[in-house]
């Protein structure tokens, strides 16, 4: 029969690896409750950008970068807005704002890329492309979120 010192120390082993085995299975718990909270906040956050794509000022701002035929038609006119504070010169900058926004939220994880990527694509990368010639306009390094958002997708969907 095992005396009172061994039976304390069994019975302090065993309360130790349940408390162990608890703390473990509360770890995994959280861990789960932080991904599941990080996939609402993702799925909320990009609603938003699907909600904003449609509402009118941004259908507005592609209205009139449509008018345009070429991106340098495009840059002519935006630089002359921009240098004459024409309403139109905000009305452009919405899609820029948009794009860069975009960029910045998913280099931040906010957004899943794969998200970004089914909902514009190609599109995203040919918007790039128009805006180029304006944004190199506007001096270096202007919307640098907007353009690692484009590079990244250009290598992840096909050439036009």
């Amino acid at each position: 029969m095992p005396n009172w010192a061994e039976q304390v120390t069994a019975i302090a082993t065993v309360v130790s690896a349940v408390g162990w085995l608890s703390a473990v299975v509360a770890a995994l718990f959280a861990a789960q409750q932080v991904r599941e909270a990080r996939h609402t906040r993702q799925a909320q956050v990009g609603a938003d950008f699907v909600r904003r794509w449609d509402e009118e000022p941004l259908v507005e701002t592609r209205r009139l970068v449509a008018g345009f035929r070429t991106s340098e038609d495009l840059q002519a006119a935006f630089l002359r807005y921009v240098e004459t504070n024409a309403p139109e010169a905000y009305v452009l900058y919405r899609e820029l704002d948009y794009y860069e926004q975009l960029g910045a939220l998913e280099h931040l994880g906010a957004v899943n890329f794969e998200l970004v990527r089914l909902l514009l694509g190609r599109r995203l990368v040919d918007r790039w492309e128009m805006w180029k010639p304006s944004i190199d306009a506007l001096g270096e390094n202007v919307y640098p979120m907007f353009s690692a958002l484009a590079a990244k997708m250009r290598t992840a969907v096909p050439a036009s």
